[in-house]
C-alpha cells in the first residue's frame, strides 16, 4: 500500500517559525514533524510515499530527497497553486495507480496505529475510513459523528459550542479506495472534509470513522508546538529520539559535549554536536538543537532551541522558541511564549517580553527592552565596525563565510590588481580565518602580501611601506579568547577611516561583490625580510644614544612581539631578561587574573635584577605596561604622564595629541616643558590622524597605547619601548622619581545605562543643562563642560554599548564625585 503525505501547508499561525520554512520541516525533538510521520509509515510497512508540496516546496524536496536515508521511496507532486487537501491528492493521482492508499498530514504529530486502522477499513469494506481522535476542546477541529457501527453520520466543520455533539475530531488521517478520486475535481481547490466527504455521504457511500487510541496533536499554534515537544519528551507519543538516555528523561546525543558541572533536569534533549558548558542549567521540557552552544551560567526552562544557536553566558530562556542560526548574547533574557526567528541576533542584556515575535534576520540591540513584535524593521542593526574593527565570537559572529564576504566587499572598494597586506596573531582561529580572507581577496583580483604571524605594528608598517592599498590583520580580542577582531587598514597602515568604513558597509550589506575573470585571479606572495626592514627603519628614526649597558626586563606575553624583539634588541647592545618569548597559539590572549599574575612576576624580576624598568607587551605588540625600577606597576594613566614628561623634557617644544578623556594633569606637564596639547576625539583614527602632523612629538591613548610620530602615526608598542630606552638612558631621573614629581590625578569615571534610541535625547538634555548653567561647553567628542575652577566633566555616548560614559576631574575627589553625580542624574532622567 502507498501513502500520500500532505506537506504543502504554510503554517501562517506559526509565524515567524514558518516565515522562511514550511510547517512540515518544523523540528520536534530535533527532527522535522514530517520525518516523524515518515518514520511512522515505515514502522507500519508503508515505504512507497507520494509527498504533495506547494509552499517552499524545494526545501522539502532538498531535505528528504528520494527518501533513501529513511529506507523509503519518496516521489513529489507539486502544486503551482494551493489545491486544498483533496485537490493536492488528486494532483498525485497518476502515482497512486489502482491500489488502496493512505493519506496523512505531514505537519501533525501522531503515533496512531495505522495497521489497525487499515484492518478496520478492510473489515468494513469502506470507501473511506477517517482517523478520529477524542479531544477536550473540539472547537478548532472538524467534528465527525459516527454510529455504533463506526459509520459516519454527520460532518461539522469548525463548530460552535452549541453544535458540539461529539468530541471525536478529524485527524486528517485517511484510508481510501482509489475510486474516491473520481469524486474530486481536477485542478481546482477541493477539501476532503468540507467538500468531498459530505457529498459522498449524501450519496450513501460507505464512509467510516476509526477512533484511534494513540497520540495525535495538530501542531498549528505556538502553544501546540510547545505541547508537542513536551509530550514527546514525556513519552506520551512513540517517537524515535536520537541519542541515549543519560538519566531518566535526559536524552543526550552521542556526539554532544556536556560538562559534568552543567545542571540537567529532565525530561530534556541535547542534540548532535551540541555543547553545554559548566554552570549552565537546562531544566524540564528543554530541547537543544544540533550544533547549539550553551555557555556558562545560561538558564533554559521549557525552551525550544533549534539548530546552530549560540546562547551566551548568563542568558535566560523560559518557555520560548529560538530559530536556527540565531545568536543570543551574554545576559539576554527571552520570556514566555516569545518566538525568535531564524538567523537573528539578540545582543547583550536585551530583554524580549512575553509573547513577542521577532521575525527572521533581525537584530535586537544591546540592552533593548522589546515589548512589541519585530516584523518589518531591522530593530537597531549595529554597524559592522566597532572600536577594534569588525569583532565577534569565533564561528558564531565571525565565521569563514563572513570573512569571505567582508574581504570581498573590501576588495570591491579597491581597484583590480592592487595589493593588500595580511597578517595575524598567534591564534589558531586567526590563522584559519585569514585563509578565508586571502582566498576572497585573490578571487577578487587583489594581490596579497601575507606576513603570516606578525605584530600589529609590523603589519601597519609594511602596509604603509609596500605601496599597498590597505591591509587586513586578524587578532584575538584582548581578554576574550573566544572572539577575534578583523582590523582593516588604509594605505597609511591606519585603521580604515569612517567614510571608507561606511562605503565598505554599503557594499557588504548589498552583497554587490566584484569577481575576477579566471585570467585576473591575483597572486599570493610572502615578502622576505619583513622583520629586518621594520627593525632597520625603526632604529633609523629613534635616538638610541646612551643605551649601552642598560638592563631591562621584557615580557612578550606569548605574542608576536617575540618574533621582532631578538633582532631589535640585538642591534642596540643592552642587557635583557626576556620572559614568555614564544608564540602561544593555545592562549593567544589573557584573562585579567593572568595579566595580573604576569605583571606581578615582571615586578619581582625587575626589582630583583635591579633593572632600569620592565615592560610587558600585549600579545600583538601594540600596547605596553610599565614597571618602574622599584618593581612597582605604573598604571596606564600614570604611564602616559611619565612618558609624556620624558618626551617633553627632552624636546622642549612641539605638540602632543591626547584624547579628550585624558587627565588635565597632562596640560600641566606640557606647560612646564613648553609643549602644547591638541585634544582629539576618543576614536583611534582621530589620534593617529593628529599624530601625522609635522610638529607632533608624542601621542597616546591612555590605555597603554603610544605613538612615536617621527617613525609612524600608528600606535606601536615596539617603537614606544625603543624610544623609552633612549629617554631613560639620557635622563638623570628614574621612572619612580619622574612619577613622584607629577601631580596626583583625580579623574573619576562612571557609566550610565542608556538605550540606543535615547542617546540623542540624552545629549540634547546635557547641552541644554550646560547652557542654562552658563558653563563652557566643548563638543570635540561628546559634551565637555568646564568650570571656572578648572574642573570638568565629559559626557560621551558609548559607540558600541547601550551606555553613556562620564568622566569628571577636579582639584579633589569629592568635587569630582559631586560632578559625576550631578551630570549622572541629568543623563538618567533624559534616558528614561
Amino acid at each position: 500500500m502507498k501513502a500520500v503525505v500532505m506537506a504543502g501547508g504554510e503554517g501562517t499561525r506559526l509565524r515567524p517559525m514558518t516565515a522562511n520554512q514550511p510547517k512540515p520541516l518544523l523540528p520536534v525533538v530535533n527532527r522535522p514533524i514530517m520525518e516523524h510521520v515518515l518514520r511512522l509509515l515505515k514502522r507500519h510497512g508503508v515505504t512507497e510515499t507520494v509527498v504533495t508540496v506547494q509552499f517552499l516546496a524545494a526545501l522539502v524536496r532538498n531535505y528528504f530527497g528520494d527518501g533513501d536515508e529513511l529506507g523509503m521511496s519518496l516521489q513529489y507532486a507539486t502544486e503551482d497553486l494551493p489545491l486544498g487537501t483533496a485537490g493536492s491528492v488528486k494532483n498525485a493521482a497518476d502515482r497512486l495507480r489502482d491500489d488502496r492508499f493512505l493519506v496523512i498530514s505531514g505537519d501533525a504529530l501522531t503515533d496512531i496505529d495505522l495497521s489497525d486502522m487499515v484492518r478496520f477499513h478492510r473489515e468494513n469494506s469502506a470507501l473511506v475510513t477517517i482517523g478520529l481522535k477524542r479531544v477536550p476542546n473540539p472547537l478548532e477541529f472538524g467534528i465527525i459523528i459516527v454510529g455504533d457501527d463506526g459509520r459516519v453520520q454527520r460532518f461539522l466543520e469548525k463548530p460552535t459550542w452549541g453544535q458540539v455533539f461529539s468530541d471525536t475530531v478529524n485527524t486528517g488521517v485517511y484510508v481510501m479506495e482509489p475510486e474516491v478520486l473520481a469524486a474530486v475535481a481536477t485542478g481546482e481547490p477541493v477539501d476532503w472534509a468540507a467538500d468531498v466527504f459530505p457529498s459522498l455521504l449524501d450519496r450513501g457511500a460507505p464512509i467510516y470513522g476509526y477512533v484511534a487510541d494513540g497520540y495525535w496533536e495538530d501542531v498549528g499554534t505556538h502553544d501546540s508546538y510547545l505541547k508537542a515537544q513536551a509530550d514527546a519528551l514525556s513519552g506520551k507519543v512513540e517517537l524515535d529520539i536520537g541519542g541515549f538516555e543519560l538519566s531518566p528523561g535526559v536524552w543526550v546525543a552521542e556526539s554532544a559535549t556536556v560538562d559534568p558541572d552543567a545542571v540537567l533536569k529532565g525530561p530534556l534533549l541535547i542534540g548532535d554536536y551540541a555543547k553545554v558548558e559548566a554552570g549552565a542549567e537546562l531544566r524540564e521540557y528543554t530541547v537543544l538543537g544540533n550544533n547549539a552552544v550553551v555557555r556558562e551560567g545560561a538558564f533554559l526552562h521549557r525552551a525550544i532551541v533549534h539548530d546552530n544557536v549560540y546562547l551566551g553566558p548568563g542568558t535566560h530562556l523560559r518557555g520560548c522558541v529560538i530559530g536556527k542560526s540565531t545568536d543570543i548574547m551574554a545576559g539576554a533574557r527571552i520570556e514566555e511564549n516569545a518566538v525568535i526567528g531564524d538567523e537573528c541576533v539578540i545582543e547583550a542584556e536585551a530583554y524580549v517580553s512575553s509573547g513577542v515575535k521577532v521575525y527572521p534576520f533581525k537584530t535586537i540591540e544591546a540592552g533593548a527592552v522589546v515589548n512589541t513584535s519585530v516584523i518589518w524593521e531591522s530593530r537597531g542593526q549595529r554597524s559592522l565596525f566597532g572600536p577594534r574593527g569588525v569583532s565577534g565570537l569565533v564561528n558564531v559572529e565571525i565565521t569563514p563565510e563572513l570573512c569571505v564576504r567582508l574581504a570581498s566587499a573590501y576588495a570591491t572598494t579597491l581597484k583590480k590588481g592592487e595589493r593588500v597586506v595580511t597578517a595575524r596573531d598567534a591564534s589558531l582561529a586567526a590563522r584559519a580565518l585569514k585563509r578565508a580572507v586571502i582566498g576572497a581577496l585573490t578571487a577578487s583580483s587583489i594581490n596579497v602580501l601575507d606576513l603570516e604571524a606578525a605584530p600589529m605594528p609590523v603589519a601597519r608598517f609594511h602596509t604603509a611601506r609596500e605601496s599597498a592599498a590597505g591591509g587586513i590583520a586578524l587578532r584575538t580580542t584582548p581578554g576574550d579568547p573566544q572572539s577575534v577582531d578583523i582590523v582593516i587598514m588604509d594605505d597609511r597602515g591606519a585603521d580604515l577611516p569612517p567614510a571608507a568604513q561606511r562605503k565598505l558597509e554599503r557594499v557588504f550589506s548589498r552583497q554587490e561583490f566584484r569577481r575576477a575573470f579566471p585570467g585576473e585571479i591575483a597572486e599570493l606572495r610572502y615578502p622576505a625580510r619583513t622583520v629586518e626592514d621594520y627593525t632597520n627603519e625603526l632604529l633609523r628614526h629613534i635616538d638610541m644614544t646612551g643605551v649601552k649597558d642598560m638592563k631591562v626586563v621584557v615580557d612578550c606575553a606569548g605574542g608576536t612581539s617575540s618574533l621582532v624583539l631578538p633582532t631589535l634588541l640585538g642591534r642596540v647592545g643592552i642587557e635583557v631578561l626576556t620572559v614568555n618569548a614564544r608564540l602561544d597559539d593555545v592562549s593567544p590572549t589573557e584573562t585579567i587574573a593572568e595579566r595580573r599574575r604576569d605583571l606581578q612576576r615582571l615586578s619581582e624580576l625587575v626589582s630583583s635584577s635591579r633593572a632600569a624598568f620592565g615592560v610587558r607587551f600585549d600579545p600583538v605588540g601594540e600596547r605596553i605596561a610599565l614597571v618602574d625600577e622599584m618593581g612597582q606597576l605604573i598604571g596606564e594613566e600614570r604611564a602616559l604622564l611619565v612618558v609624556l614628561d620624558l618626551v617633553a623634557a627632552e624636546r622642549r617644544g612641539g605638540r602632543v595629541a591626547l584624547p579628550v578623556t585624558t587627565t588635565r594633569v597632562a596640560e600641566q606637564v606640557c606647560r612646564f616643558h613648553g609643549v602644547q596639547v591638541e585634544w582629539t576625539r576618543t576614536a583611534l583614527d582621530a589620534l593617529t590622524s593628529a599624530a601625522a602632523a609635522d610638529d607632533m612629538i608624542f601621542a597616546a591613548d591612555g590605555r597603554g597605547g603610544f605613538v612615536v610620530p617621527e617613525f609612524s602615526p600608528a600606535i606601536d608598542g615596539l617603537a614606544a619601548f625603543m624610544r623609552l630606552l633612549g629617554l631613560v638612558a639620557r635622563t638623570r631621573l628614574s621612572l619612580s622619581q619622574i612619577d613622584a614629581r607629577i601631580p596626583e590625578v583625580k579623574l573619576l569615571r562612571r557609566a550610565v545605562p542608556t538605550q540606543w534610541a535615547a542617546k540623542g535625547a540624552v545629549m540634547r538634555s546635557v547641552i541644554e543643562a550646560a547652557e542654562q548653567s552658563g558653563e563652557r561647553v566643548d563638543t570635540t567628542d561628546g559634551v565637555l563642560v568646564s568650570g571656572q575652577d578648572g574642573s570638568w566633566v565629559l559626557i560621551l555616548p558609548a559607540a558600541t554599548e547601550p551606555v553613556t560614559d562620564l568622566w569628571a576631574e577636579a582639584a579633589d575627589v569629592d568635587t569630582a564625585q559631586a560632578l559625576l553625580e550631578r551630570w549622572g542624574r541629568i543623563v538618567e532622567q533624559a534616558a528614561t
